[in-house]
């Protein structure tokens, strides 16, 4: 499995990673996992598998969930602009 990955460095910091394209590796990752256990001759415990491939979708799933709750609300969304635009008699 070949990947390339976004590299971000900030001067006097930390190299970063996009976090979709962390999360998109996680997955791919996991899927190859499952691929894998599906020979039967590889030699993996599907039971054990599927406890990674879990384990790496909950850390997908989470990275993804805090990435959402970092988005700004979408005016309206918010009782901006748009609800007092309604609620406007004129």
């Amino acid at each position: 499995m070949n990947a390339s990955m976004s590299l971000v460095h900030v001067p006097g910091g930390p190299l970063l990673l996009p976090a979709d394209e962390v999360t998109l590796l996680l997955r791919r990752l996991a899927s190859r996992w499952l691929d894998a256990a599906d020979d039967l001759e590889s030699g993996l415990e599907p039971e054990t598998v599927e406890a990674l491939v879990e384990s790496l979708t909950e850390v997908a799933d989470r990275i993804d969930a805090e990435c959402i709750a970092l988005l700004p609300p979408s005016i309206g969304e918010d009782g901006g602009d748009d609800a007092s635009e309604e609620s406007d008699p004129r």
